[in-house]
């Protein structure tokens, strides 16, 4: 029987990335515990710098909770365009060092360099020409693992951050897997990883030392053979390159309730904007807008209701005009008013049934209107490149806040 050679998979991790991008863009927050998120009353921790990190603020963690644990944090609204162009700048980095890169995230990807050693160099000396390119033009930190399999990279990465690289060899495999904890195993979260507790198994070892069938027996024949076969060293799984997006949306959680058509309006014209510019920068047309509406929960009932109704195109699109035409349509579908358990908690437009733009598409009589429609996406979009995101906007969002 043949042994398949070993393989070099890379995991590279954008440290704290949205945290990081804010601290990268604004001088006056290096060095201070900052939070990524919405309101107080409502949002949610989507990042939050080492600094927040120090006193238990993490990323998923209620708002309200972080402030609790960190009162001198500074909480910054996101900034979705700066991190998206921070992550295209991240993976065409990546893509300068192997055709196999498989996108996790915004902010983290695996590559397969199997067998370019001679082409490239060592792995090790690899990891550290990406950190050293991602701190030279982007001005932030990687954490970058070296293992032969996606599982081992990926704990690898996460073990020395920030600014972390660990190699470990096929040799050092099993040796570094055992003595961690059950819960670095993949798909180990609170309740699987508290049965296995209460099995006597802390340690990736004890996984691999326990009787598979009795893990099968005890947690399912999906999830029990799985684990069995991380804690003994073993990841099939090859690194997928990028694949196209099955929908690109956006959506937001309101910090007090929306019940008046006319500012759900305006707020869905904002979202479908952006949602535009993405198809637009990734060559994409759409053949289906939808629209998601969360609604508040009734004074005596229980939980929340969200609903999402969709509308097939015409005509594959990348027009913001189009789109948003036809998500104002959608909103006669719900039941909006200021009762109770109808006023709107979270609204959100997407695009979805996407297609390349230069695919081939049927002409129509008002061919002509439809391509000035896209073409002034284009140029809008130059003038953001040129002179920033906020050099052109709409007049119902001159107001806004930043």
């Amino acid at each position: 029987m043949v042994t398949a050679s070993p393989r070099t998979i890379l995991h590279v991790d954008l440290d704290a990335f949205f945290a990081s991008v804010e601290q990268r863009d604004d001088p006056s927050l290096r060095g201070k515990p900052v939070v990524v998120g919405g309101s107080a009353r409502r949002g949610v921790v989507a990042a939050a710098s080492y600094e927040a990190r120090a006193f238990g603020v993490f990323s998923a963690m209620s708002m309200a909770e972080a402030l609790r644990r960190c009162p001198h944090a500074i909480v910054v609204r996101h900034h979705m365009d700066r991190y998206a162009e921070a992550s295209r700048q991240f993976f065409r980095i990546l893509d300068d060092f192997s055709p196999e890169v498989e996108a996790l995230s915004f902010d983290e990807g695996f590559l397969d360099l199997t067998g370019s050693e001679r082409l490239l160099g060592a792995p090790r000396d690899v990891g550290t020409r990406i950190k050293q390119r991602v701190r030279a033009e982007l001005s932030l930190v990687a954490s970058v693992g070296v293992a032969p399999h996606k599982f081992a990279a990926k704990i690898a990465s996460d073990i020395d951050k920030p600014d972390g690289l660990r190699v470990v060899g096929p040799g050092e495999l099993i040796g570094f897997l055992q003595p961690l904890p059950v819960s670095r195993l993949f798909g180990v979260g609170e309740v699987t990883g508290e049965t296995l507790r209460s099995m006597g198994l802390t340690t990736i070892g004890d996984v691999a030392r326990y009787p598979e069938a009795a893990l099968v027996a005890r947690l399912g024949p999906a999830l029990g053979p799985m684990l069995a076969g991380l804690a003994r060293g073993e990841d099939a799984r090859s690194v997928e390159p990028e694949r196209a997006p099955v929908s690109i949306g956006h959506q937001e959680t309101f910090e007090h309730d929306l019940c008046e058509r006319g500012d759900l309006e305006v707020v869905l014209l904002h979202q479908l904007d952006r949602v535009a510019e993405r198809l637009r920068r990734a060559e994409l047309r759409a053949t289906v807008v939808g629209v998601i509406v969360k609604h508040d929960a009734a004074s005596n009932g229980p939980g929340f209701r969200q609903l999402t109704r969709r509308q097939t195109l015409s005509d594959p699109t990348s027009d913001a005009a189009v789109l948003v035409r036809a998500a104002a349509s959608l909103l006669d579908q719900f039941d909006i008013d200021d009762r109770p358990g109808r006023r709107v908690r979270l609204l959100g437009g997407f695009a979805a049934g996407l297609e390349a733009r230069q695919a081939p598409r049927q002409l129509a009589l008002d061919e002509a209107t439809r391509a000035r429609g896209e073409r002034l996406g284009d140029t809008l979009d130059r003038l953001r490149d040129k002179f920033g995101a906020a050099v052109v906007r709409r007049a119902v969002h001159l107001d806004d806040e930043d």
